[in-house]
């Protein structure tokens, strides 16, 4: 038997006040802001509309983050219009009623909040549309209130926070009634964006929809589809005006075959020339982006501040983008490096070397994962590894490596204070010459033989664990501490 906890005061009243809309509206001009939440979250469960609108309208707190309220409810097409509508009111006399101090429409999916320190006063984070040296809109009404003036003063713009997953031919219900509203009352609602992923929609869709949104809130942008590269080309000037942009992925950017070399380089130099205005870019990930090869120079010299976290991924590049990546000064500082699926095998290790050289004194993450390095390489790489000081994960799984190189990795390894994964591969002495598969009993040996040598140097808790490519799918294989077979190599 389910024994349900007994409705709060708080509760007991809402439900009360909201048994006669009358008196719920009349009652609002005195109501405790405590009260507001749940009366406004069960206003709008019901779908009392005219309560919803009444309480938007007297609303005391800077924020009214709407999904985050209603948690698991969702937003009935009605009652979103209906606290629209009330908003539509206010918008519309260009006046500000007493108690109403909404700056900021949450309406995001999956935003994670301290509600009551945004109910209190404190700005979401990183919206702020203002330019530097303005005068935020909450100290400039406490300056209203404190001298006294005349209760109703002019709207300051509402922003109408959203993340945009675009992932349709065309966009949703739900996002294409924002579009609308925002565009009726463009001069006072501000449509804003911190997330924004593309998934598929044809340009022409995405175009519309940033020419509505306020391009200088958005700091995260992921761009994971097949995008030719006049597309991109096409998407670029929007890019520029994301000043604020703290997090760039972009994957699957191809060339064709049947563009010419002139319009091949327009685009790219119009995509690299945004980089420029990028003044809080961070994050960068680059995957499957064909035009890199011979051309990384030009990308990392338009850098404008200098990286944490640079991915570059199942990409191929010349020895030359190495020695550029290595000596540039926008990535000297960099937590977290990933080359995986960059074929190495043909190229000197040297500029890699210098590049971890100089970032060993921040570097944390190193992805060499399917890399092609062989045992020479590896080699000439262990001095500046043994340098990263700061490091805490080390994968170089899918490299063709020997037994020997794999133990003087993990004698050099256990010197490192903060390293605490490293992921490998299996070593070569390790594979079946019958199939080319790794044996069995051949990685537990192997796995036993590690573990021996960590508890010897006195780190028994470092996590190694083996990874390899599936020879009939290519999806890998983990082994921690004996193997983990594909779901394709098991029996039917």
């Amino acid at each position: 038997m389910n024994i349900h906890a007994p409705p709060s005061l708080l509760e007991l009243a809402s439900q009360s006040l909201l048994r006669d809309k009358a008196l719920a509206i009349a009652a609002l001009e005195d109501l405790p802001m405590e009260l507001f939440p749940p009366l406004f979250t069960m206003a709008f469960a019901g779908r009392h509309r005219e309560a919803v609108k009444a309480i938007v309208q007297a609303w005391p707190f800077t924020c009214l983050p709407l999904r985050a309220l209603l948690k698991e409810q969702r937003l009935h097409r009605e009652t979103l219009h209906a606290v629209f509508d009330g908003l539509d009111i206010l918008l519309a006399l260009n006046v500000r009623p007493r108690r109403w101090k909404l700056e900021v429409l949450d309406l995001r999916k999956h935003a994670h909040q301290n509600l009551w320190s945004i109910w209190s006063g404190s700005r979401t984070p990183g919206f702020s549309l203002m330019e530097p040296g303005t005068a935020h809109p909450m100290n400039r009404r406490q300056k209203v209130e404190d001298s006294r003036v005349e209760e109703k003063q002019p709207l300051a713009p509402l922003e109408v926070l959203l993340d945009l997953y675009l992932k349709e031919d065309t966009p949703d219900e739900f996002l294409s009634y924002i579009i609308k509203k925002v565009k009726e009352r463009k001069e006072v609602l501000y449509l804003c964006c911190n997330k924004l992923k593309i998934f598929a929609m044809p340009i022409q869709n995405i175009r519309k929809i940033l020419n509505v949104v306020q391009l200088k809130s958005i700091q995260n942008v992921e761009v994971n589809c097949t995008w030719k590269l006049s597309t991109l080309g096409r998407f670029a000037p929007y890019l520029g005006q994301m000043v604020n942009l703290h997090s760039l992925f972009l994957s699957h950017i191809h060339k064709s075959s049947e563009m010419s070399l002139e319009k091949q380089k327009q685009y790219i130099n119009q995509f690299t020339s945004q980089f420029f205005h990028l003044h809080h870019l961070r994050v960068l990930h680059l995957d499957s982006v064909s035009f890199l090869k011979g051309r990384l120079d030009q990308v990392l010299r338009c850098l404008n501040t200098p990286l944490e976290i640079l991915s570059i991924t199942n990409c191929l590049l010349l020895e030359s983008d190495l020695m550029h990546l290595s000596l540039c000064p926008m990535v000297s500082q960099l937590t977290s490096l990933s080359l995986s699926g960059v074929s190495l095998t043909n190229l000197s290790p040297g500029p890699l070397k210098v590049l971890l050289e100089t970032v060993s004194a921040t570097l944390q993450l190193l992805d060499l994962d399917e890399c092609g390095i062989m045992d020479s390489q590896f080699t000439v790489l262990f001095p500046a590894l043994g340098r990263c000081s700061q490091l805490t994960v080390l994968s170089f799984s899918g490299n063709p490596i020997s037994l020997a190189v794999l133990e003087n990795l993990l004698t050099l390894a256990v010197g490192l204070s903060k390293l605490s994964h490293v992921q490998y591969p299996a070593p070569l002495e390790s594979y079946d010459d019958t199939d080319g598969t790794p044996h069995p009993g051949r990685l537990a040996q192997l796995h036993a033989r590690l573990r021996q040598m960590l508890q010897e140097a006195g780190r028994p808790s470092m996590i190694w664990s083996r990874a390899n490519a599936c020879p009939r799918c290519g999806d890998r294989i983990f082994y921690d501490p004996g193997p983990l077979l594909c779901p394709c190599c098991m029996p039917v």
